[in-house]
């Protein structure tokens, strides 16, 4: 009952959601529960519609909404892998997937965009944007940041990076967040509830952001 209440009042005092979310989470947090991000785009969906409704009967403006979700997972094991795709292409029913295992990338389903990323990283990204720049030919002065930019597998910018239980961060989508917000979570991503994912949302719109000025 104290959780139904707390969360009703963070839903009313959230106005501002960030377009793009990044969760980092370990290979082991994620074999441990598998199924949260399942729950974690459902509830972005959830808040979605709900802002929407309420956008149209009580301003007539376009609501705030979350456009896109990613899942990074710095590593798995071949077994581990296995036997945790077949929970994360769950998301699938809820939303559209798209899924980046080793050279495989997996598309399905529809609405909420959601990417799942399995073992890349960031560095590795960028040495294949300056290498394929250098296949074409492209010469040094006609190289600037839209030219790396459309080099990228990741094209697109998250607001808020969300890492949780105790690991570091990670180098992925290192440059595309370099504007990013972080937020830190004690919680295990096992014992990531609704309410703290409305946490993460409350505390993002408090922020002001300034892109590196």
């Amino acid at each position: 009952m104290f959780h139904w209440i707390y969360e009703r009042m963070l839903l009313s005092q959230i106005e501002v959601l960030p377009r793009h979310i990044c969760f980092m989470i370990s290979g082991a947090d994620l074999a441990a529960d598998p199924g949260k991000c399942v729950q974690v785009a459902s509830w972005s969906s959830e808040l979605n519609d709900l802002l929407a409704r309420q956008g149209v009967t009580e301003t007539g403006q376009k609501p705030p909404a979350i456009q896109g979700l990613t899942f990074h997972i710095a590593r798995l094991s071949p077994e581990e892998l296995e036997r945790t795709l077949p929970a994360i292409k769950k998301i699938s029913s809820v939303a559209r997937l798209v899924l980046h295992y080793g050279t495989t990338e997996e598309v399905s389903g529809t609405g909420l965009d959601v990417v799942v990323a399995i073992g890349k990283s960031g560095r590795e990204e960028i040495t294949d944007c300056i290498r394929r720049l250098a296949e074409n030919g492209i010469q040094p002065s006609a190289i600037d940041e839209k030219t790396l930019e459309s080099c990228l597998i990741f094209r697109y910018d998250p607001d808020i990076v969300v890492k949780t239980g105790g690991d570091h961060l990670t180098d992925f989508l290192i440059w595309q967040s370099v504007y990013s917000e972080l937020f830190f979570s004690d919680i295990n991503w096992k014992y990531f509830r609704r309410v703290d994912f409305l946490r993460v949302l409350r505390d993002y719109q408090s922020r002001t952001r300034r892109f590196g000025k």
